[in-house]
C-alpha cells in the first residue's frame, strides 16, 4: 500500500512571488504582495504530486513593511502548525528584502519538530521570466523530507538551500541574488542537509503574554560619524510607545491587530569598522549610556567573525559571526525572552 503524502501547509505572506506588473517583460516596476495563496498554487499544479498542500494567507505585504510585530505572530502561527499533528511540514513565502531577518526570527523561536522552509522570488509572478513557482515547488520538495527538521529553518531560492544563520540578500535585483558558497543544491542528500547547519539550539521561549517585541536600532559607523547619534537613539528606546497594535492571529490564522500592554525595553546594534572596532568618540559617548541599555558591537566588514579583544561593559556585546541584521534580530528575540545579564551575553557567545 502507497505511504500517505505528506500534508504541507503553505503560509503566504505577500512579497515579490506574489507580485504582479503590467505587463510580462517588466521586472522592477510591480507591486508585491497581489496574488493570493489560491493564485500561487493554482501556477504550479505540479505540486500535487509531491504533497497534500492547504494554503492560508497571513499577511499580502511588500517585506520592506514588515515589522517584529508581524515576525512574532508568524512566529506563533508557524509553532501552532508545527504542533498540529495533522501537519508534516511548513513553508512561508515571503518578501525578499527582509527574508533574512524572517528567517532567523523563526529559527530562534519555533521549536522545529518538522521542516519549516521559506521561499522567495525575484522576478513577479506575472513576468515572462518569473522564478517563484519553481522555488516554491523546490520548498514544499524540500519540506516534505523529514531530514530538513534536523537542519534548522531554511530557505530555498535557485535551486539552493540555505540555513537561517546564512541567509543574506547580496544584490538588489539579480535572479541569484542569495547566492553564496556552501549552499547546496536542492537534490542534496538527507546526510549533507542535516550536515548543513550545527544542530539547532533549543528555541527561546516568549512570555504567552508578549504582543510587543522590544525596540533595537541599528547605527552604521562610518569614519567621522557624530557620536551624537547614540542620545538619539538611546532617547527613542526610551520614549518607545506603551501598548501599541499587535499583528495577531485569529484561529483561522488570518493576521488582525490589537491593543497590547508595553514592551520589553530594548536595545542597540552597532555596525563597526574592522573587528567591531568601537572609535574612541563613540566608546565615551556610549560609557555614557544607562547600564540597561544593552548594545550589540558588530563589524560592518559583511563576513568573518568579530573577536574579543580587552574586557567590555557586561552590557556591551559582541555579535560574533552575525552581522547587524542579525545580531538585532538575536537581541529583539533575547530581550523579549527575558534574557539580561550573563544570560545575554552566553545568549550571544552562542551565536
Amino acid at each position: 500500500m502507497p505511504s500517505p503524502r505528506p500534508r504541507i501547509t503553505l503560509i503566504t505572506t505577500g512579497g515579490t512571488i506574489a507580485g504582479a506588473a503590467a505587463s510580462a517583460i517588466d521586472t522592477r516596476g510591480y507591486t508585491a504582495g497581489q496574488l493570493g495563496a489560491a493564485d500561487l498554487l493554482a501556477a504550479v499544479p505540479q505540486l500535487a504530486a509531491l504533497a497534500t498542500v492547504s494554503a492560508e494567507a497571513l499577511f499580502a505585504l511588500d517585506s520592506k513593511d514588515m515589522t517584529p510585530a508581524h515576525w512574532l505572530a508568524l512566529s506563533r502561527r508557524v509553532q501552532a502548525l508545527v504542533d498540529d499533528p495533522a501537519v508534516d511540514g511548513i513553508v512561508i513565502t515571503h518578501g525578499t528584502d527582509t527574508l533574512e531577518e524572517t528567517a532567523y526570527f523563526l529559527a530562534l523561536t519555533v521549536a522545529r519538530r518538522k521542516p519549516v522552509v521559506l521561499t522567495a522570488a525575484m522576478r513577479p509572478a506575472t513576468a515572462l521570466s518569473a522564478d517563484g513557482p519553481l522555488n516554491l515547488y523546490q520548498a514544499v520538495q524540500l519540506a516534505a523530507r523529514p531530514a530538513a527538521a534536523r537542519a534548522g529553518v531554511l530557505a530555498v531560492l535557485g535551486d539552493r538551500i540555505l540555513p537561517a544563520a546564512m541567509l543574506t540578500k547580496r544584490h538588489p535585483s539579480a535572479v541569484d541574488a542569495f547566492a553564496q558558497p556552501g549552499a547546496l543544491t536542492v537534490t542534496a542528500s538527507d546526510i549533507a542537509l542535516q550536515a548543513l547547519a550545527r544542530p539547532p539550539a533549543a528555541p527561546l521561549r516568549l512570555p504567552a503574554g508578549l504582543v510587543q517585541l522590544p525596540a533595537v536600532e541599528i547605527l552604521t559607523v562610518a569614519a567621522g560619524s557624530t557620536p551624537a547619534l547614540l542620545g538619539t537613539a538611546a532617547r527613542s528606546l526610551r520614549h518607545a510607545p506603551d501598548g501599541g497594535e499587535e499583528i495577531g492571529t485569529s484561529d483561522a490564522g488570518t493576521a488582525r491587530p490589537r491593543r497590547g500592554p508595553s514592551r520589553p525595553g530594548g536595545g542597540l546594534v552597532l555596525a563597526l569598522p574592522g573587528n567591531a572596532s568601537l572609535p574612541e568618540p563613540w566608546r565615551t559617548a556610549l560609557e555614557a549610556l544607562p547600564p540597561t541599555i544593552p548594545v550589540v558591537l558588530a563589524s560592518r566588514c559583511g563576513g568573518g567573525t568579530v573577536t574579543r579583544g580587552h574586557a567590555l561593559p557586561a552590557h556591551w556585546l559582541h555579535a560574533g559571526p552575525l552581522d547587524a541584521l542579525k545580531a538585532r534580530v538575536r537581541l529583539i528575540a533575547a530581550l523579549a525572552a527575558g534574557l539580561r545579564g550573563a544570560r545575554l551575553q552566553r545568549w550571544f557567545e552562542q551565536a
